[in-house]
């Protein structure tokens, strides 16, 4: 029997694992230092619209700013994953804010303010086996929420 767990992500290019550990990827461009998540596909900044984006890890840590546990399934069949769960916005030191799953055995511990860490989990098997993954936020192990200064929204 074969043991290997077969995986692929959701979709393609939104992380990287490197000596570092685990990093969203995103572009910051050089002329304004806007920074993008997930990368853009075109070479142009649209707030300035130069050619000037360039790749960089958004790294592993953020804050989240807002969150709803959602208790039903949406309609439509395009998630596939369990329910309940919970999608919320999370800050990230760059300068970004990046919506996204939140990790499914951390739901009441779930706060604004609170430090989260990336990290991959399946999202769901697919009708052929293979694992689905995604990238989820994962709150930190005794994260206590931070001043209401540092859980607003970057300028």
């Amino acid at each position: 029997m074969d043991n290997i767990r077969h995986t692929r992500p959701l979709a393609e290019g939104f992380w990287t694992v490197s000596d570092g550990g685990l990093s969203l990827l995103g572009h910051r461009c050089a002329s304004c230092g806007e920074v993008f998540f997930p990368r853009r596909k075109h070479s142009h900044c649209p707030h300035c619209f130069r050619q000037t984006l360039e790749e960089i890890n958004l790294g592993p840590e953020g804050c989240i700013v807002s969150f709803s546990i959602v208790m039903i399934a949406p309609a439509g069949e395009f998630y596939r994953g369990p329910v309940p769960y919970a999608y919320g916005c999370v800050d990230f030191p760059v300068g970004v804010r990046i919506k996204g799953l939140m990790a499914r055995d951390d739901l009441d511990t779930l706060d604004v303010g609170i430090t989260v860490t990336l990290t991959v989990e399946t999202l769901y098997v697919s009708d052929e086996g293979m694992h689905v993954e995604t990238f989820v936020f994962k709150p930190q192990k005794n994260a206590e929420r931070k001043s209401d200064e540092a859980a607003k929204p970057h300028a």
